[in-house]
């Protein structure tokens, strides 16, 4: 089990709104209905900074096995634990170390101001990577590196259109000369 947040976690401003969505999902998880938790704890954590729903929504999915998600959860939530380094480790993996993309995981409530040290931390590192690759994609354009536009020469795609084109073109003549011949009569 995690242990308690860290203290550069940000607190809940409302803790009867809180109180009441945690122990909904707590009673849900004794039911055994971790989906009925997790629905109820994602929607809350969405819109509200809750530590201590944050800290149950990874509880949540890690009881469901899904690490990368826990791992989220107790990122944003700021707890620490074996459990927890373990979850941070997948979540990291699942998205491959992009910093962009983990940052994106995280709840909007977490990325919102004001951050914790460790979501600051990672938003300064998505930021950087954002940085970086919009700096290489500018000095890819035009370097003798980048696939050319065009190579110049007839392609397939060209040649089914016009032979397309043609057997439009002879479909039109031929239809002409019989509404031709039956408008004159005698033809």
């Amino acid at each position: 089990m995690p242990d308690a947040p860290s203290d550069d976690a940000p607190k809940t401003p409302d803790a009867a709104e809180s109180s009441s969505v945690v122990d909904a999902a707590t009673a849900a998880v004794e039911r055994k209905e971790l989906w009925v938790a997790r629905d109820l704890l994602a929607a809350h954590v969405r819109e509200e900074r809750d530590v201590e729903a944050l800290r149950l929504l990874g509880e949540v999915h890690h009881g469901m096995g899904d690490l990368p998600a826990a791992g989220a959860a107790w990122f944003g939530a700021g707890v620490k634990g074996p459990e927890v380094e373990a979850a941070v480790d997948a979540w990291r993996t699942s998205h491959g170390d992009d910093f962009a993309a983990m940052w994106r995981s995280l709840p909007r409530s977490v990325r919102q101001e004001p951050r914790s040290k460790k979501v600051e931390a990672l938003r300064a590192k998505a930021l950087e990577a954002r940085d970086a690759a919009d700096a290489a994609a500018s000095t890819a354009v035009g370097t003798p590196s980048s696939p050319p536009e065009s190579s110049g020469g007839i392609d397939a795609a060209q040649i089914i259109a016009w032979v397309i084109a043609a057997f439009v073109v002879v479909c039109a003549i031929v239809g002409l000369i019989e509404i031709l011949r039956w408008m004159v009569p005698g033809g």
